[in-house]
């Protein structure tokens, strides 16, 4: 399975650990060379000028239990940009403590200006584990070398270092300079520049300097690669790091952006209460998820004989009776298997907050969702420790191994993310029972005021392997002030989630692009590693810079989303191309086999609402508009009976029931279902307009009063919207109405262009607003019974992607309002044929996959073309329990995003 290669990746890297330190004196070649090799992997481990030193961390699985992939020759090289000499190489083999086997044989060939052949008189090619082994040869001057390898297993992975002596005294090359990533800053903050220089030898002249901009740019020292840079005027600016002299210099440029900050205030949330969905799409697929889906979550949860994705309410039963001092089991399932507990726990609160509308089969359903919550409530309370702390895998752990909470060697037992799930938990849980029930809100408390009691300055430092906590601090923290008022502890959690932030980065000795601690949080602005961790990372900051006015947090959170957004961002709005576990890959690294895991989503859609509320700008909706109508919503079956846990952009693969890491199953219905949160936002002035769903939902505290929002529409099938507005009073404020802006991205380019409105009227009379920030803005004295009525254009688009995405050149995708659409074998004979440039259009189908909106047109070659929305893909194949790996590899696509140009 992908997670399980994943977490094989992810343990080699835990087991050996690099640090930094010379490998010895002799001149390394390499740092100044670029590597790569025969299969698909990240290979900057070989020449990071780092020894690996093994901490002797047992491998998770028996290795005599797994099958050995030994792979026929694989090779990885080195590239120089001038040639080099040298005649001594050292290589160190690691077989991650006995689970990986190391090649049978290697050899060491360099490029001779024509093809690679080997080296003459070679001695040495050792194969020891874990240390260096050196070979000579004769002298060669090359600008490639190269190790090829027999029958390796899991491809070139055992080797974690390659060195290549210098030999000539006499010869010098220019270093290898990296300026950094391209960034944004705010006006008023600064940048940090941590350049990069590589060299054999010594490098002493060091300058950074302004190329272009306009304004004057201050650099804190212009001889240190370390600094920092403040900017007299916002704009476009390029700063460049040149080293050395003469011949013998490089240099690297880096773009910022520099921008005004974001609103003295941001806006404020709209809680999920209790409101009436009227659409025909929403109605369908919100049914789907309280009739079917969670149903099912509870029914897998309840179970005791799973043998894959185990892990349910047991737990909780057992933590209870260690608890009392009765016998108990053994903790089932991963130490994070609370988290989709407490996920479903927050999706049965917000589907009982949905209006029946007297439809039997969701009454039925609700009522089992109100008995399970009777059921589950005191099973996860009286695993509640004494203290406040809950995490069952910690209650029923081995003590000989994990002594106590917060330990540094047991960052990934996920303490912060099952503790954060459980406090958001009990947000959607209060509001269900409007204050009357109060157990997991006070439960929730007694947990963050644990954490506050242990944690913070002065107190013990932590940042957990994986986020959740932050953001759900924060939330709550809001949540608490809002509830109990603004001189209540809600600013404690607040506080703690920037501090928990706040530690990432600051052990030397424990720093990793995969869960975002390679550098401190204010200096991060590329988005890496594992995507879902790294959003809702991000998401944590950016409620942290909304709530302090940190500007170091803000340029770094705006540097965080125009990096993702602009080069890291497929199509769909997913994320995460899995060229690292379960992560991004590089810029325009995009490829279509992607992993865009549904959690990745729906940590995304948080991060996208967040910067919505601090800048009050309408993109940020769009965007999370996009990923939740393409990229999260076909993560179900139109059933809602299987899912998807990833959402590769072509595909032959059916859904399935159940997860080996079941950490979606809840995520998905607990973020679709909090529709009035996403639909609308608060501010001092009036509301916002964010998504168009027919529905009923309650706005709090607008002007002085409370404001019913009624919606009537079909779409994202038609463009015309009614709203009324009923004010509980009649009060002057100003209704904010998002004007879609349908090219999201830099990456993407859609034709025609569709944005804007094609009309807008209130109470019959055209209007002509003033549109800000992407909102068109309707100020007046609002009566009850007051209407809007509006008219979005709708087209079907041509969209093609910048010709830095290697995967999408020469090809199209298909949109119509905010939804991409997929062809599929089903409709179309063959779909790897290119499309025609005749005319597209659009045709209504009532009685094909819940009723769509089909675009129509013609192949290549004259034969129909029918496109179905990407939401519902692949629902005409037959789903499996769990996921069918059998499924991909030679099994040609049946289901695609892109499809090929009429050349």
């Amino acid at each position: 399975m992908k997670l399980c290669l994943s977490l094989a990746a992810l343990t080699f890297a835990v087991c050996l650990q690099s640090y930094a330190q010379q490998t010895d004196t002799k001149p390394n070649l390499t740092i100044i060379a670029t590597p790569s090799g025969s299969s698909r992997a990240d290979y900057t481990r070989l020449n990071d000028g780092a020894m690996p030193v093994n901490r002797r961390t047992p491998p998770r699985a028996n290795p005599t239990a797994r099958p050995v992939q030994y792979t026929a020759k694989q090779w990885v090289q080195y590239d120089w940009k001038q040639p080099v000499s040298t005649k001594e190489v050292a290589v160190y083999w690691h077989n991650n403590n006995g689970s990986i086997r190391l090649p049978l044989a290697y050899r060491i060939q360099y490029w001779d200006g024509n093809a690679f052949v080997p080296v003459k008189n070679a001695a040495g090619y050792g194969l020891v584990n874990d240390q260096l082994n050196n070979t000579t040869f004769d002298e060669v001057k090359t600008s490639k070398l190269r190790i090829e390898a027999d029958s390796t297993d899991r491809a070139m992975t055992p080797l974690a270092e390659w060195i290549v002596y210098k030999s000539r005294v006499d010869e010098d090359y220019p270093p290898v300079v990296t300026a950094g990533v391209d960034r944004d800053v705010m006006l008023s903050g600064k940048t940090y520049l941590t350049g990069v220089i590589k060299s054999p030898t010594p490098v002493q002249d060091v300058v950074w300097a302004k190329t272009s901009g306009p304004g004057n740019v201050i650099f804190s020292s212009i001889s240190n690669k370390d600094a920092t840079a403040t900017f007299s005027a916002p704009g476009n600016y390029v700063l460049t790091l040149a080293a050395g002299k003469g011949a013998l210099s490089s240099f690297s440029s880096l773009n910022v952006k520099v921008a005004a900050p974001p609103q003295a205030k941001r806006l404020d949330v709209v809680y999920t209460r209790r409101y009436k969905i009227n659409s025909k799409l929403w109605n369908e697929r919100a049914k789907t998820m309280i009739v079917n889906w969670i149903p099912w979550c509870i029914d897998e949860i309840n179970r005791t004989d799973l043998s894959t994705g185990q892990g349910g309410i047991d737990n909780f039963i057992e933590a209870g009776k260690a608890l009392r001092g009765e016998p108990h089991g053994k903790h089932k399932g991963y130490v994070f298997s609370n988290a989709w507990v407490h996920q479903t726990v927050e999706a049965m609160s917000e589907a009982l907050m949905v209006d029946p509308q007297g439809d039997a089969e969701m009454i039925a359903a609700q009522e089992k969702m109100r008995k399970t919550l009777d059921q589950w409530i005191p099973i996860i309370l009286a695993a509640q420790e004494p203290d406040g702390y809950l995490q069952t895998a910690y209650t029923l752990r081995d003590t000989a191994r994990w002594h106590k909470h917060w330990e540094p060697t047991n960052r990934g037992n996920h303490e912060g993310y099952t503790a954060g799930y459980f406090i958001e938990s009990a947000i959607n849980h209060y509001t269900l029972t409007e204050g009357k029930d109060k157990r997991l809100y006070n439960a929730a408390k007694r947990l963050a005021d644990c954490w506050v009691a242990n944690l913070g300055p002065g107190k013990q430092a932590w940042y957990d392997g994986h986020q959740e906590m932050e953001q759900a601090l924060v939330r709550f923290g809001r949540f608490v002030n809002d509830m109990e008022g603004p001189k209540s502890h809600g600013n404690n959690y607040i506080a703690l989630a920037k501090f928990l932030l706040d530690n990432r980065g600051s052990d030397p000795t424990d720093r990793t692009d995969y869960d975002q601690s390679a550098e401190p949080v204010q200096q991060q602005y590329e988005a890496v590693g594992h995507a879902v961790r790294a959003t809702y990372n991000y998401s944590g900051m950016a409620d942290v810079a909304a709530e302090t006015k940190d500007v170091d947090y803000q340029s770094a959170v705006m540097s965080l989303w125009d990096n993702i957004v602009n080069k890291k961002y497929y199509i769909n709005g997913g994320i995460g191309s899995g060229e690292t576990s379960e992560g991004f890959g590089g810029n325009y690294s995009l490829r279509n086999n992607a992993y865009c895991e549904a959690c990745s989503s729906c940590g995304l859609i948080f991060f996208e609402y967040k910067m919505n509320l601090a800048y009050h700008d309408a993109k940020y909706a769009d965007l999370y508009e996009e990923t939740m109508y393409n990229a999260l919503l076909g993560s179900l079956s139109l059933d809602g009976k299987d899912y998807f846990y990833d959402n590769p952009l072509e595909s032959s693969t059916a859904r399935y029931g159940w997860h080996v890491c079941p950490c979606c199953v809840g995520n998905i219905p607990r973020t679709l279902l909090m529709m009035p949160t996403w639909t609308y936002v608060r501010g001092d002035d009036g509301l916002y307009v964010n998504l168009f769903v027919g529905s009923t939902i309650k706005v709090d505290k607008i002007a002085g009063t409370n404001v019913e929002m009624v919606q009537k529409t079909d779409y994202p099938w038609s463009g015309k919207i009614n709203m009324t507005v009923n004010p509980e009073q009649s009060k002057l404020f100003t209704v904010y109405v998002r004007v879609p802006n349908r090219q999201t991205s830099e990456l993407y380019t859609p034709i025609p262009q569709v944005k804007g409105l094609k009309s807008m009227s209130v109470n019959g009379q055209v209007i002509h607003p003033k549109i800000v920030n992407g909102y068109a803005v309707v100020r007046r004295t609002w009566k009850k019974g007051d209407k809007i009525d509006m008219e979005l254009p709708m087209e079907v688009q041509r969209v093609t992607a910048d010709d830095k995405v290697e995967a999408d050149k020469g090809k199209v995708a298909l949109r119509y309002g905010p939804l991409l659409y997929n062809v599929e074998t089903t409709d179309n004979k063959d779909i790897t044929k290119g499309i025609s440039n005749q005319p597209l259009s659009i045709k209504w189908q009532g009685d094909m996959l819940k009723g769509i909106m089909t675009i129509n047109g013609t192949w290549s070659d004259g034969s129909p073309l029918l496109a179905i929305p990407n939401y519902t893909r692949l629902n005409r194949i037959k789903p499996t329990d769990v996921p069918d790996e059998s499924r991909g590899g030679d099994k040609s696509t049946i289901s695609t995003i892109w499809i090929k140009k009429d050349q």
